[in-house]
């Protein structure tokens, strides 16, 4: 690394805050540092393909010139997964609780708030997410924005050599094809399926609407699903309560854990710190991205698999009409929970079980047992469970079944798939471990509550009539 930027270097050994080091310049490119091509527009010098390799030495130089600070031992850690590369934090050595580990300045950080009063709010644009129901998505539709147009600065953008360090690749369900939707359960393939819609409204669906921007880069759909990309999997709310939805350069090489052991702060000029939330064992870093116990919503948003998750729900009801009267007895993806250590469910999968089974057999009882429910009269829901046990269990072990026979159809059409396509499809790994991991979730809830009913695994030859009709 070069002596010049050894000088705006921050490693810093102390627990607190303050021992960062804040830099007195402005944000302003950056010369000399790095690669340099004839072209002025980034997206003409840097490769969007995905099999391009990620310039993690020249970003790491970029994050030191301007002021990224690392506390002594905290180092960005490269690992192949499944042919392409992932940079993670890790720390060298332990921590106490409380330790502020990474530094990123206000000026540095990439904000939705700063972006609308950039560019003024595009009343045309924004009617259009309102009219394709997307109109949650408006900061991610203007961080897209703000990446775009510093894309369009080219080298003289001061973000060039963060852009050229971030992934090209992503696995997540806004990159799948239909090919991946088929090889997936359909509770994973319907939130992937959504991801990719938002691609198409939030993104793609509004490139024309954006006049400030240049005709080639409105015409660019690689450079607006890139920039969707970078959005969608590297954003995080402000912990400051403001509403911001930001990217915080280096501070998003965090990766994801059920157990998360770091966590954002604000100091009282808008500066992020990244500060440990427990004592910490040198190793990796991590945060929590999402509801650990939903790990398909983590294959669709973010492209990977949170095995550390130690319930995944529990597929009940996917394609049911969901009443209020269902909520109020408790489903929701983030409570019918299937444990996959101990097998167990949690008690508001049984809850949904007798209720669907009253409403098919006795709409009256289905009433009392509701009512027993809302009005919390435990002693009286006992009863129903008790009385009616055997069939909610057989309720569970059918359901248990049909998601395992699901997984057996769909083992057979990734065999076939990878066998015939092999590297088309980059994305087939990390589906399979995620089936993999939803079945190894199912057969310990079969065995837990059905030890003595064998499941037999449904096999057979799966055919098509051409390949085309497979892969499109």
């Amino acid at each position: 690394m070069k002596a010049h930027i050894y000088v705006l270097a921050i490693a810093i050994i102390s627990n607190v805050a303050s021992a960062f080091i804040s830099p007195s310049s402005t944000l302003l490119p950056i010369k000399g540092v790095g690669r340099s091509s004839g072209s002025t527009k980034l997206h003409a010098t840097i490769d969007l393909e995905e099999e391009t390799p990620r310039d993690i030495a020249y970003m790491e130089e970029w994050s030191y010139a301007y002021g990224i600070g690392r506390a002594d031992g905290i180092q960005l850690v490269s690992e192949d997964i499944d042919g392409f590369v992932d940079v993670h934090v890790e720390t060298t050595q332990d921590l106490p609780a409380g330790t502020s580990v990474m530094y990123i300045p206000n000026e540095v950080i990439l904000s939705s708030n700063r972006a609308i009063a950039e560019f003024g709010r595009l009343a045309e644009a924004e009617s259009l997410l309102q009219a394709n129901g997307v109109e949650s998505e408006m900061r991610e539709f203007y961080l897209i924005l703000k990446i775009l147009v510093e894309l369009e600065k080219g080298e003289e953008s001061p973000y060039y050599y963060y852009f050229n360090g971030l992934p090209r690749f992503f696995a997540n369900g806004a990159s799948m094809t239909p090919f991946c939707y088929r090889c997936i359960p359909p509770f994973a393939a319907k939130l992937c399926q959504k991801e990719r819609a938002k691609l198409n409204h939030v993104a793609l669906g509004c490139k024309s609407r954006v006049q400030f921007l240049s005709e080639k880069t409105r015409g660019d759909s690689q450079l607006w699903e890139w920039a969707f990309q970078i959005v969608y999997t590297r954003s995080f709310e402000a912990p400051d309560g403001s509403g911001d939805l930001c990217i915080y350069p280096i501070g998003d090489m965090f990766n994801h854990a059920t157990e998360a052991n770091v966590e954002y702060v604000y100091d009282d000029a808008g500066n992020c710190y990244v500060q440990t939330t427990s004592d910490v064992a040198a190793g990796p870093l991590t945060m929590t991205y999402s509801d650990p116990t939903n790990p398909s919503y983590l294959l669709a948003r973010y492209g990977f698999l949170d095995e550390s998750s130690p319930a995944s729900f529990c597929k009940l009801g996917v394609d049911w009409h969901i009443s209020d009267e269902l909520t109020n007895i408790g489903y929701s993806y983030s409570t019918l929970l299937f444990y996959k250590d101990t097998g167990e469910v949690s008690e508001q999968v049984w809850d949904v079980l007798l209720y669907k089974y009253l409403g098919e057999t006795d709409v009256g009882r289905q009433q009392e047992f509701y009512q027993a429910h809302m009005s919390g009269d435990y002693e009286t829901k006992q009863s129903f469970h008790e009385c009616y046990y055997e069939q909610t269990k057989e309720k569970l072990l059918e359901h248990i079944d049909d998601i395992l026979g699901e997984l057996d159809g769909l083992s057979q059409k990734s065999a076939y798939g990878g066998a015939v396509a092999g590297d088309d499809h980059p994305r087939l790994p990390l589906i399979l471990r995620h089936n993999d991991f939803v079945r190894a979730t199912f057969m310990a809830v079969r065995s837990y509550y059905f030890p003595g009913e064998p499941y037999a695994e449904q096999t057979g030859s799966f055919s098509l009539s051409t390949r085309d009709a497979f892969f499109t």
